[in-house]
């Protein structure tokens, strides 16, 4: 058979290549001078907004991107095109890098989405101290300097049991700061089934040591017992602690003493023995309660969580938990006990690097209010979230799937589980239903679904759901009824993108 020869019209290859290296000189060849894009009126009124540096540097790299493109056979844009691609550039450039989002994965404490959202109350709080002058430390009652952890003392005293309380900037260092003033260089005794690691590496060995308290193991990873803390305890011995294992749950063979029981051994212990060198009896008994929980988790059908006035009851001379998990208010640690203790805590020169701002305590003292009038239930989002039944969601989803049918965009409803999350209530949920996204054929690829994923969280306001079983799915229980449209439009907008 002869051999095959091109089309009398047909390029040869390297005819081919010339040709497509022609067409890219020609296109690298429209592409305008800065300075005379900067010259151009419209971007002229762009730089006197932004300022002259910021749009010559954003012309330079939208200039780097084109020549990129170009290069890659893509078209130089149009010289009336140019204004439109610089303001783009700038509003993107402009975004602020902390932004709302919409969360859609029925994880309702969300520790990369933020935690706990905060409530109405809570926000016009933050705004009305932000605008004027406060009286942070200011004590109005005698014309003269204050202390900012008077604002929120007394409503955590009032709500927990405790005999005074203390703000720091969160639960972490809240622990750290109680080691520090009654561990350094003393033994703290620990259940071996409590040295957790929680989110973002943070270990309890590790804060131990780094507050130079003296680590001391007892019982082993699944079965520890009062008698194992009473056994090690020295004249030593400053802390039995309590740690909560916010993120994992031990089942099957396990035991660990009640507080009441460490308690006990630390009274008998202290009673025992005298310690001059110290202003109060040692050991005290610290409980790390992580989730700040206040109202009682058992009552909507979950685990019961271990709550700060359980652990004063109990005995306990000291309790730190976390402001933006369970008790639904700002980021915050919040240390609680007996008034002798926390005074101590009050005068350690690590306070200061651990104090917490106005607009944080403006929160605090908003939420605990909600706690104050029995109202967290109706005010608080988190607690709206977890209250919430099933048939809720589902009315929610549909009214979703009806709004997105009008527009050509097929979903199901599912149903699914709602989970806790950030370090509460371990492998807990609540049982909902969510808007599934499908394709023609009431599925779609995983890949697809990986590309609406991204182009959701491209939306103005981010969308932020999850992918099971190659389908998106969007969980009513987390997304705030005022986000609904945002999430309906944003839906709408990446379907018209995608088909």
């Amino acid at each position: 058979m002869p051999e095959a020869t091109p089309y009398p019209n047909q390029p040869t290859s390297a005819t081919d290549q010339a040709q497509k290296e022609r067409t890219r000189q020609h296109e690298f060849r429209k592409l305008p001078a800065v300075d005379a894009l900067l010259r151009e009126p419209t971007i002229g009124l762009l730089a006197a907004e932004h300022g002259v540096t910021a749009i010559a540097n954003a012309v330079r790299s939208l200039l780097n991107a084109q020549r990129t493109a170009i290069s890659r056979g893509q078209a130089a844009p149009a010289l009336d095109a140019w204004p439109t691609l610089v303001n783009a550039f700038m509003a993107e450039q402009n975004l602020p890098s902390l932004r709302p989002v919409i969360n859609a994965t029925g994880v309702i404490i969300h520790t990369n989405l933020g935690r706990a959202p905060l409530s109405d109350a809570a926000r016009k709080a933050v705004q009305a101290i932000t605008e004027p002058y406060s009286n942070l430390e200011y004590d109005l009652a005698v014309g003269a300097r204050g202390s900012r952890y008077d604002h929120a003392r007394n409503l955590l005293c009032e709500l927990t049991g405790a005999e005074d309380a203390i703000v720091v900037n969160n639960c972490a260092s809240a622990l750290y700061l109680v080691l520090s003033v009654f561990c350094r260089d003393l033994e703290v005794i620990i259940s071996r089934g409590q040295l957790v690691e929680i989110g973002g590496g943070f270990r309890i060995p590790d804060v131990l040591r780094q507050s130079g308290a003296k680590l001391v193991e007892v019982g082993t990873s699944n079965r520890t017992y009062a008698r194992d803390f009473a056994n090690a305890v020295t004249p030593e011995t400053a802390a039995l602690l309590r740690v909560h294992s916010s993120n994992f749950r031990q089942i099957g063979f396990v035991a660990t003493p009640e507080l009441g029981e460490l308690v006990n051994v630390a009274r008998q212990a202290a009673a025992q023995k005298s310690r001059e060198a110290h202003a109060v009896a040692l050991p005290i008994v610290i409980d790390d309660l992580g989730s700040g929980a206040l109202l009682d988790t058992a009552a909507f059908g979950l685990m019961a969580e271990p709550t700060a006035q359980e652990s004063m009851a109990a005995g306990a001379d000291i309790a730190t938990f976390s402001g933006d998990k369970l008790l639904g208010g700002p980021q915050a640690g919040i240390i609680v006990g007996r008034a002798e203790l926390i005074a101590r805590v009050r005068r350690h020169p690590m306070m200061r690097a651990l104090r917490v701002d106005k607009m944080t305590l403006a929160a605090l003292e908003a939420t605990l209010r909600s706690y104050q009038r029995g109202r967290a239930l109706q005010e608080i989002p988190i607690w709206q979230m977890i209250g919430a039944g099933a048939d809720a969601m589902r009315e929610r989803a549909v009214a979703w799937q009806i709004a997105l049918q009008a527009h050509g965009i097929q979903t199901q409803i599912r149903h699914a589980q709602s989970a806790i999350g950030g370090g509460s209530l371990p492998g807990e949920t609540l049982p909902t239903y969510v808007l599934a996204l499908s394709g023609a054929q009431n599925e779609i690829s995983a890949s697809l679904a990986t590309k609406w994923a991204n182009a959701l969280r491209q939306q103005p306001t981010p969308v932020v759901c999850r992918i099971q079983e190659e389908q998106l799915l969007f969980d009513p229980r987390t997304v705030l009824p005022v986000q609904e449209e945002m999430l309906i439009q944003s839906i709408r907008n990446v379907y018209a993108d995608l088909s």
